[in-house]
């Protein structure tokens, strides 16, 4: 790169006069880089990976940015930088400013109505950074980019190239060069009025850090309509109650306040208020305050760490000289002369360092006043019952209020000072410190980047779309890499979710294998939950119309109820908490007495509710729908239900797992195992049976699940034990997730007398060719002369043993060959559904019981 080479434009870094030429055709860059859709997950993954490697002195990105740091600067401020960009802290801002962590996708903002709101980008930002906070300009950067902006920014002409570099790097990250499209980093002198005219010109928000000059100089260039977004300077304040101001804890607590970045932060306070009247009252308290300065160390230059993840923020705590400046020294001198003349009028009284390094201004007049900073601090007298037609007058400049009382008295004064026109109200001791998320000034800076949309819908025809973008625009997320995992992996003490991120505990139902732990944050739950709600949704499930008996088995940390409580929480929709329960004849009066016409459950249950109760709900005639999972209800069974019960919809709940939360979804135009991807969610692989490889598009394979949605947790390549093939095509739903068909697990592929078998054959065979409308189960063992196959059946009344082994064998060929060898004995049983074996947690339908291990 050219040493000339000041600005990043884009991807590349350019020269003056290059610059100037694509400042004119600004616009038409604009509209090209708004063409495309900038994913949020692309912003997080880039920001992640930069984190990294800004937290790792080692790695070869620390090296090149630190060497662009300005003088004098800690190379610390790179790992400050890092913990601000990582994905844990940009997801909780996400959530916090913009309500999720895809908040440009066009959901329903209430289920029960064809409403589709989202926030979307303004379209240009330009960024006026300051420059004294080397992190100010980036962040700036990224929470345009969050909110998925086009950015120009303009660095100081003083200022190094470290923005310029650390955007570079953050776009090297984005193999799609979306984020190189959106950003561009200028460096030129203020006084350079056209350049900045033809970045604000058309800009849809302009954002600027500085005081009212600064502001005011921009602010001519922000054309009619344009949002301007001030950074300004702010001034805070102290405010203590008598049972306090002379406590020495209280009094350490404000002294740290005003030492810490020299008062240099807008949150440092320049004013300490008291809630007297009295004079004298102030003039003792700065007298004891002043000592308390005087006890403390000199200042020291060290740069204070930045505070919240936020431009704005950052901007809060430039770093402190602890030297003032020649004007600063003036205003230093002025302040305390003019100070110390009016103590002949009793107006004031002045308390300093014989070295002029603090100073404690008594005053007896109430109005907030500016202090010259470098531990100069006032103290007035403010009555609280006078304190919002006091401070009301300057509440464009007010930010932070450190307040010292009882617990009635903060409680009083935090809706007081508010009122006032506050922003910000902290205990005094921690006026300077920020939390994750914290709005400034306030507002939340996300929000001013975006713009709040929404579109109205057809009820007629949308009543199945819970959002529009999935028959718009496929959703892209980065390709899955690394080793597949599987449950047993995930479960190695290398891999547990660290304290912090396991807030949710769910016991897999131990149906394919030991039972094991699966653990979630609530920030991913609350994720998953809205995501089956919306694939129940497109099932055709009806918020506004339908009552909903949740059948699912609850109790000893098992999932499924509590995951569908939810899910009908977030919908708004009518719900019967019933439980799945052997007292049959009491569920199913429940049913009648509320008037259920929707049922969720696991088919082996509602199977038997439905048959055990038959007469009753026959009667009722008021069932419609089943919303099925965890097992598939067979076509003939399905068939029954019809029927038998004049259920009209059937279909799967969900498709998905404890460890990874729903992964697929049916729409109105699915049947049988064939489910769409939930695609913001995960991506899908499907590899080949016996090697690590895909298979041909079609092919039945091993479902291979990356989930992107996860705190704490690498869900990376996860092996879910299932079989599945892709679904070529786009739906006739119009959606453009992938769609899959479930074929099974890999349990179900029994090695039997040198043959693979699969139990879904079995069933197919049974409800296809033989009439079977029940449950199937096949149990393995193990004779003296050969392993035998027995098919356990469910009885019902032309249940034929002998016509369904007829059927097995001529329908599967593989089956036929090992018993024309004698290879295998085949065995069909029928027997009572209760006697079946099922999982004793989850009650799931045991497919395959394999005893000869």
């Amino acid at each position: 790169m050219s040493v000339h080479h000041h600005h990043y434009w884009q991807g590349s870094f350019v020269g003056d006069e290059e610059a100037g030429r694509r400042l004119v055709e600004l616009p038409a860059a604009v509209e090209a880089a708004l063409a495309t859709e900038l994913a949020t997950e692309t912003v997080l993954a880039a920001c992640d990976a930069l984190a990294a490697a800004l937290c790792d002195p080692a790695h070869p990105v620390h090296g090149r940015l630190a060497a662009h740091l300005p003088e004098g600067e800690d190379p610390a401020v790179l790992a400050e930088l890092g913990a601000l960009l990582g994905r844990r802290e940009l997801t909780r801002k996400l959530r916090r400013e913009l309500g999720g962590t895809a908040p440009g996708r066009l959901n329903r903002a209430d289920p029960r109505e064809t409403v589709y709101e989202a926030w979307a980008p303004v379209g240009l930002v330009a960024h006026i950074a300051p420059g004294n906070a080397a992190t100010v300009a980036p962040l700036s950067i990224v929470e345009g980019l969050l909110a998925g902006n086009v950015n120009v920014l303009k660095t100081s002409s003083a200022d190094t190239l470290f923005t310029q570099h650390l955007m570079a790097e953050l776009a090297a990250l984005d193999p799609s060069g979306a984020l190189a499209a959106r950003i561009v980093v200028l460096r030129f002198p203020s006084s350079r009025q056209e350049w900045l005219r033809l970045m604000c010109a058309p800009a849809d928000a302009v954002a600027v850090w500085g005081g009212e000059g600064a502001v005011e100089g921009v602010a001519a260039h922000v054309p009619a309509g344009c949002r301007l977004v001030e950074w300004g300077h702010r001034i805070s304040f102290a405010y203590l109650t008598r049972d306090v101001w002379s406590d020495a804890v209280t009094l350490g607590a404000l002294a740290d306040d005003v030492c810490l970045h020299e008062q240099q932060a807008c949150s440092s306070p320049q004013v300490v208020y008291l809630d007297t009247e009295d004079e004298g009252e102030v003039f003792a308290f700065a007298e004891r305050f002043a000592a308390v300065l005087a006890a403390r160390p000199p200042a020291v230059g060290a740069a204070p760490k930045v505070g919240a993840a936020s431009a704005a923020g950052a901007a809060s705590a430039p770093a402190p000289d602890p030297a003032p400046d020649p004007a600063e020294a003036a205003e230093l001198t002025t302040t305390e002369l003019v100070a110390r003349l009016e103590e002949h009028l009793g107006l004031t009284r002045v308390f300093a360092a014989p070295d002029g390094s603090w100073r404690v201004m008594a005053d007896t007049r109430s109005p907030l006043t500016a202090s010259p900073l470098h531990r100069s601090v006032w103290v007035k007298p403010l009555p609280r019952k006078r304190m919002i037609a006091t401070l009301r007058p300057m509440r464009r400049y007010l930010q932070t209020a450190g307040l010292a009382g009882s617990r009635t008295d903060i409680a009083d004064l935090s809706r007081t000072a508010l009122a006032a026109g506050v922003t910000r109200v902290t205990p005094v001791g921690s006026m300077l410190e920020s939390y994750a998320g914290e709005p400034h000034d306030g507002v939340y800076a996300l929000q001013r980047y975006s713009r709040r949309v929404a579109v109205q819908a057809d009820p007629a025809v949308f009543a199945t779309t819970a959002c529009l973008d999935d028959l718009a625009r496929p959703v892209v997320l980065p390709p899955p890499a690394g080793p597949l995992l599987g449950k047993e992996d995930i479960q190695e003490p290398g891999r547990r979710v660290a304290r912090a991120d396991a807030e949710l505990y769910f016991r897999s139902g131990g149906s394919t294998g030991a039972p094991a732990l699966s653990i979630f944050s609530y920030d991913d739950y609350d994720t998953q939950m809205h995501a089956a709600a919306r694939g129940l949704l497109a099932a055709g499930y009806d918020p506004v119309g339908d009552r909903t008996a949740n059948l699912f088995y609850c109790g000893a940390m098992y999932g499924s109820f509590i995951s569908f409580f939810s899910v009908l929480e977030r919908l708004g929709g009518v719900q019967l908490p019933l439980s799945a329960g052997p007292d049959h004849p009491a569920t199913a009066q429940a049913l009648i007495d509320h008037g259920a016409d929707t049922l969720f459950g696991m088919p082996s249950y509602l199977w038997q509710l439905l048959h055990a109760e038959a007469d009753a709900l026959r009667a009722y005639g008021g069932l419609r729908k089943v919303f099925y999972g965890g097992e598939h209800f067979t076509p003939a069974q399905q068939r029954t239900l019809k029927d038998t019960f004049g259920i009209e919809v059937i279909r799967s709940i969900t498709y998905g797992s404890t460890d990874l939360g729903p992964l697929g979804y049916q729409c109105t135009e699915s049947s049988g195992g064939v489910h769409h991807l939930h695609a913001d969610l995960h991506t899908m692989e499907i590899l080949d049976l016996a090697e690590d490889r895909p298979v041909t598009p079609g092919e039945t394979g091993r479902l291979v699940f990356t989930t992107h949605a996860r705190r704490g947790q690498d869900l990376g390549r996860y092996v879910i034990g299932d079989l599945g093939r892709e679904i070529p095509g786009r739906c006739p739903c119009g959606r453009l997730a992938p769609r899959f068909e479930l074929r099974g697990r890999t349990g179900d592929v029994m090695r039997v007398a040198t043959y693979f078998l699969n139990q879904r054959r079995f069933l197919d065979l049974a409800g296809e060719s033989g009439g079977h409308r029940g449950e199937l189960q096949i149990r393995l063992d193990v004779t003296d002369a050969r392993e035998r196959l027995t098919v356990r059946v469910e009885r019902a009344g032309a249940t034929d043993p002998e016509r369904l082994r007829e059927v097995f064998l001529a329908g599967y060929p593989e089956l036929r060959e090992a018993v024309t060898e004698r290879l295998l004995d085949l065995v069909v049983e029928a027997v009572d559904g209760a006697s079946l074996d099922r999982s004793p947690t989850s009650g799931k339908l045991l497919a395959v019981v394999d005893a000869r291990r």
